[in-house]
């Protein structure tokens, strides 16, 4: 594959992700923690020009955070496939990024890693604002778990104390 110096439309549709974002979610119980109420503060910007967007996450419960994350999007030319780092405060270091694919507005990746399979479907109502959920299946099982679910809708830019 040539060198490609500007980013295709593929790589701007991650721009959707661009912005300050807050929302509200339910918290499933797992090993991790208890099933609750959460809010959660977004940020997104791209980089290199849109080649990757990265994303910083904060989850609050009880005033306190609870979870942070680190993810990166990217498009991947060679197998057309959209792709997510995620570094999180659990801890575990990803051993290959989830991938997956648009349908219309839905953004499905998945993920393998020693633990089992999680998978992450982002949905678009608008342009402000979308819904998240993600679930998991143990390694050795072929049943989902819902993890974590919420909506989100843009928000100031000042509201938000991500960095």
């Amino acid at each position: 594959m040539a060198f490609q110096s500007t980013p295709s439309a593929a790589h701007f549709r991650l721009s959707a992700f661009a912005g300050a974002w807050e929302g509200e979610e339910h918290v499933a119980a797992s090993a991790w923690t208890s099933e609750g109420k959460a809010s959660a503060a977004l940020s997104g910007e791209a980089l290199f020009g849109g080649f990757f967007l990265e994303q910083h996450y904060r989850q609050m419960r009880e005033g306190a955070v609870s979870f942070e994350a680190r993810n990166v999007f990217g498009f991947d030319g060679s197998d057309q496939a959209y792709k997510l780092y995620q570094f999180d405060s659990a801890g575990f270091a990803p051993p290959s990024p989830a991938s997956g694919e648009w349908n219309g507005n839905e953004l499905v990746l998945t993920k393998t890693s020693p633990r089992g399979r999680q998978r992450t479907a982002f949905t678009f109502e608008n342009e402000d604002c979308y819904r998240m959920g993600v679930s998991f299946s143990p390694a050795g099982s072929d049943t989902w778990q819902e993890v974590v679910s919420g909506i989100y809708r843009r928000a100031a830019l000042t509201s938000s104390n991500l960095s």
